[in-house]
């Protein structure tokens, strides 16, 4: 058994939930997931989330949503 059973939950909901938000305002990160050292490194885990690299249009959608939602 995993010594923090809702360590694997919690990092997976910090993936899913960016890269479902992001969907929604049609835009994809490919590289988006759990740096997987930073998961296995530690007791407690403290993984980090690997936002990834992303082309220009990319990026350029997501400053474009983020100044959207920051305008709300």
């Amino acid at each position: 058994m995993h010594p923090h059973p809702h360590a694997h939950h919690e990092t997976d909901t910090c993936v899913e939930d960016p890269r479902t938000a992001l969907a929604e305002n049609g835009i994809t990160l490919p590289s988006l997931g759990v740096d997987l050292p930073t998961f296995a490194g530690t007791l407690p885990p403290r993984p980090l989330i690997a936002l990834g690299n992303c082309n220009q249009a990319t990026a350029r959608a997501l400053i474009s949503a983020l100044r959207r939602a920051a305008a709300r």
